[in-house]
């Protein structure tokens, strides 16, 4: 009788064993446990080392151990927690990048069009811009190698365009109406990424920040914004941390401390290792300690998000408005391995001034804890406070006695139901194909002209999108198998120009523009315009 061959799923099973003990007590070890306990991480692994060298000698087939161990590396670290994580060293770089605040790149924001690169816009002060790389451009090859066809990916265009700054790529672009390819030879640069998106005055005193995420330069750019809007008169301050997924704790501790006075406790950090224990305090004077205060949060907004608003609600600062947060309160430490990948270890919990903490309940049932956002919507959670339950053992008081939970996010001082009686899924489809993409290069590459003197100001109190303007759309979504339904369209018809002129926005002038004008349909913004004489009573 002949054999069957075991595949790799089957001989994965006893590795995956072995790297979950090794590693478990590998973990221990290194934090200086006892004895003992060393003697065990030297028993697993020279158990692991046996496994392998069996699989590597011995098994009927040719595996990658390379690739059979960073598959149970992986799987042992989703036995601790949902945020212990695994960095690979061929995209630890582009992640650390997204938190650095800058890259080494040509200098372009991208998109992937019908398998083909296209230039949404050229980064203001970058290479691209300076040779005159113009939005609405395809990248047909880079260095000789045709990228147009070939199925490309996001991940491609990193590797492609991404380089040492200093260093030269030569691409080939196609410019509409040009009769041939024109050549660039690009000497990459530093780009800056901005973690603040936009920063604008809603009206004579109330100032706006969109922090998408806590970065390396986040908090120098929360002091500039925060400068640049006590210039233009702000008294009222409002920063919207939806859909932000954190980032950095300390740039949200400096940011907090800008905003709260005396010594008032920010945030606490408790592990196993007494060196990983700790807690920040307001320690300098801030530049908006007096202005009233409100936090826009949603189910979006985790770990550093979480610890802004916890602080400011903790301390009776400011008026928290939105939805319950994501419920992210665990803290990881990143450790650089000897291959270049990088190891996120979870090595604390961090805790509101109050003594919340404010980590979701997990288990091993982790497909569970990744659609907890879907099970909240199913159960209506986004749609009324009533539905949302707290365990009265875990209330907490804030400074001044208001009562606070944990147990699971933060949540808000005042609830905003998500509001989607303006969308529809015919919408979705253009937003999510590359319909509304391709309208609005094909726009901007005819009409950009037309608004070099117009001030975004001007742009988002007398610009309309036309009934022409949303048939074009109408008919680039046809392009794209979107087929046209009547019904939705004349209940998304508003919502759609809103739509429109947003993303208009940000392609003419910055996100700014954009975040101005959405603002318009953002239900959790419009209620907190309303609510700022509810945070002057939180803040006396």
């Amino acid at each position: 009788m002949s054999q069957q061959k075991n595949t790799i799923r089957q001989i994965r099973l006893p590795l995956l064993l072995a790297l979950s003990i090794a590693g478990g007590i590998w973990i221990g070890a290194t934090f200086a446990e006892p004895k003992g306990s060393q003697n065990d991480l030297r028993a697993a692994l020279y158990k692991l080392q046996e496994i392998m060298t069996y699989i590597n000698r011995d098994y009927v087939d040719s595996v990658d151990t390379n690739e059979l161990v960073e598959f149970g590396i992986t799987k042992m670290l989703e036995k601790l927690d949902p945020h212990s994580s695994y960095i690979p060293a061929k995209d630890a770089s582009l992640v650390q990048s997204q938190l650095e605040g800058e890259f080494d790149g040509i200098g372009v924001e991208f998109g992937i069009i019908r398998d083909t690169i296209y230039v949404v816009a050229p980064l203001t002060g970058g290479p691209s811009e300076a040779l005159g790389i113009q939005t609405g451009d395809q990248i047909i090859s880079v260095d000789g190698k045709t990228v147009a066809g070939i199925g490309i990916t996001n991940r491609d265009v990193f590797d492609y365009l991404r380089g040492p700054s200093g260093s030269k790529v030569a691409v080939e672009i196609k410019r509409k109406n040009a009769p041939s390819l024109i050549k660039y030879s690009i000497t990459r640069a530093k780009i800056p990424q901005y973690s603040i998106n936009a920063t604008y005055m809603v009206d004579k005193e109330i100032g706006y920040i969109k922090v998408t995420r806590f970065a390396a330069t986040t908090y120098d750019e929360f002091r500039k914004s925060i400068a640049d809007l006590q210039a233009l008169g702000m008294k009222k301050l409002i920063v919207d941390l939806q859909g932000n997924p954190g980032g950095y704790m300390g740039a949200a501790i400096y940011m907090v401390d800008e905003l709260l006075g005396g010594r008032d406790l920010i945030v606490s950090q408790v592990g196993k290792v007494t060196q990983y224990n700790s807690k920040a305090y307001a320690s300098k004077p801030g530049m908006f300690e007096e202005g009233s205060v409100i936090i826009l949060i949603n189910e979006g907004s985790a770990s550093a998000s979480e610890i802004m608003a916890g602080a400011i609600q903790d301390n009776d600062r400011g008026l928290i408005v939105g939805r319950r947060s994501f419920g992210k309160g665990l803290v990881q430490m990143p450790i650089d391995l000897s291959d270049g990948a990088e190891l996120r270890l979870t090595i604390a919990r961090y805790f509101t001034p109050s003594g919340r903490s404010i980590q979701k309940p997990y288990d091993s049932d982790y497909e569970a804890y990744e659609t907890d956002l879907n099970n909240r919507y199913e159960k209506g959670e986004f749609f009324s406070a009533d539905s949302i339950s707290f365990n009265d053992s875990l209330k907490y008081q804030t400074k001044k006695g208001r009562t606070v939970y944990g147990g699971g996010g933060i949540m808000p001082d005042y609830f905003v139901p998500l509001d989607t009686t303006m969308n529809s899924a015919y919408v979705n489809k253009l937003f999510s194909t590359d319909s509304s993409r391709e309208y609005l290069l094909d726009y901007v590459s005819k009409s950009k002209s037309k608004f070099s003197k117009v001030s975004v100001e001007d742009y988002y109190k007398n610009f309309k999108v036309s009934d022409a303007m949303l048939m074009d759309l109408v008919d680039f979504g046809k392009k794209n198998k979107v087929e046209f339904d009547a019904k939705d369209f004349a209940k998304s018809k508003e919502y759609l120009r809103i739509l429109i002129k947003a993303h208009l926005g940000r392609q003419l002038y910055d996100d700014s523009a954009f975040y101005k004008v959405i603002n318009d349909i953002n239900e959790v913004y419009q209620q907190a315009v309303k609510l700022f004489g509810e945070a002057d009573k939180i803040n006396l």
